[in-house]
């Protein structure tokens, strides 16, 4: 439903009998205000939990047609204001959104058709650049602020569970080339290298020689410096440059948190690469956020639209069935296959409360959108992770029509100790 800003003297009258018919489904401690007024109900509660300020038409409009993707919209470009915890506010967000979509039945087989009209174009190297300078060149020192000390930024490895996020991430990464067998000497690619965590450890801890690629002009220059600054410049190479123009051999590929960005029609060709990448001996390893919507859908209630218009244009999760079969269709074989979701969940927690922490420094840093934009992305994400709306899944690989007899009788040697290095 859409309001003229010339209707706005009647929007109390609109949002009151919505409010009614919305108490028959839901019982939330929300209370919603028309411009500072007084406010309606929408549960039995003496507090609410959460007070959405309803600044104008538009924001009304919004609320009457409550999806994620225009309820954030609503409150990124300021036709809304919320007061409460973010993680209180987002599950007043989803309640609404579940309301709405019972509204609005037809509503996800729509998302889900315009999604498979995307077209593959909108995946060329241009665009592929330009989606991850707009993502991560938001600024280093923005990232700096809510990641760990090495800024790893995708999900964590709790093995305990009672690891701080710096412990975690450490562990995330060793488990990775624990898991990829990284022996002194071999080389590895890592696609999508972020500020240069993994290919440092892999260099320092497991010997290996390095080439790490980054789309993102800030990620290059701050992972060349971080190299530089270990000594490692003779061991670890990093490259302004798309994984489509690497061409020489590499024992080991790691890809963590990057093919989100391929694109649901590109991810044979994408596999493909990273076997003709790979040493006939060689071994890869996926680590990238799926959908749970088996036809490959966006999230539930819209939130997908919000995080491709305002966070990851372009960006495309497949259900972790169309990985395994992209990727054996792009001539690899998968080895293993670990679900972290509940990982996530913990590692997203970290980073949105290390956010509202250090919220009064980083809108120093960013405009007021930008810093709206992140508030809500980081903790939506942990709600969809938390409720399996989405996944993490790390997919060990290697060229397909390999000799079985070479690979281990079991996962153990993915949990050895933490010595670094492991032999075949």
């Amino acid at each position: 439903m859409r309001l003229s800003f010339s209707s706005a003297p009647n929007v109390p009258h609109l949002l009151g009998p919505w409010v009614e018919r919305l108490r028959t489904r839901l019982d939330l401690p929300l209370l919603l205000r028309w411009q500072g007024g007084s406010g309606f109900k929408l549960g039995e509660f003496d507090q609410p939990r959460v007070t959405i300020d309803v600044l104008d038409a538009t924001g009304a409009a919004a609320l009457l047609s409550p999806s994620l993707d225009n309820l954030g919209q609503a409150y990124v470009e300021g036709h809304i204001d919320v007061t409460g915890t973010v993680q209180d506010v987002v599950d007043m967000a989803y309640g609404l959104a579940d309301a709405g979509a019972q509204q609005d039945a037809g509503g996800h087989w729509l998302g889900r058709v315009v999604h498979h009209l995307t077209d593959a174009t909108s995946h060329t190297k241009a665009a592929d650049r330009e989606a991850i300078h707009y993502h991560y060149d938001v600024s280093n020192a923005f990232y700096a602020e809510w990641l760990d000390p090495a800024m790893v930024y995708s999900c964590a490895y709790f093995e305990n569970g009672d690891e701080t996020l710096a412990q975690a991430q450490v562990k995330k990464i060793d488990h990775i080339l624990t898991k990829l067998r990284v022996q002194p000497g071999q080389r590895l690619l890592d696609i999508g290298c972020g500020w240069g965590a993994l290919v440092l450890r892999a260099a320092e801890r497991f010997g290996a020689r390095c080439v790490g690629i980054t789309l993102s002009q800030n990620q290059f220059d701050l992972a060349t410096e971080r190299v530089r600054a270990a000594g490692l410049q003779g061991r670890v190479e990093i490259r302004l440059q798309d994984y489509r123009e690497v061409h020489e051999p590499f024992d080991r590929i790691s890809s963590v948190g990057m093919f989100e960005h391929v694109g649901l029609k590109n991810l044979r060709a994408y596999f493909q690469q990273i076997h003709d990448l790979l040493t006939p001996d060689g071994w890869a390893l996926n680590h990238g956020i799926t959908s749970s919507d088996a036809q490959n859908g966006e999230t539930r209630h819209g939130g997908g639209r919000f995080i491709d218009r305002y966070v990851f244009p372009n960006g495309e999760l497949p259900h972790i069935g169309t990985v395994l079969t992209t990727m054996q269709e792009g001539g690899l074989e998968a080895l293993d296959a670990e679900n972290l979701r509940r990982h996530y969940v913990r590692t997203l927690r970290c980073w949105s409360e290390a956010f509202e922490a250090k919220s009064a420094h980083l809108k120093t840093l960013v405009d007021d959108k930008t810093w709206r934009i992140w508030r809500v992305y980081l903790v939506g994400c942990q709600w969809s992770f938390e409720h399996d709306d989405i996944a993490l899944f790390q997919v060990l690989c290697h060229r397909a029509g390999q000799p079985a007899q070479g690979l281990p009788w079991s996962r153990g040697w993915m949990y050895e100790g933490a010595s670094g290095v492991h032999p075949h």
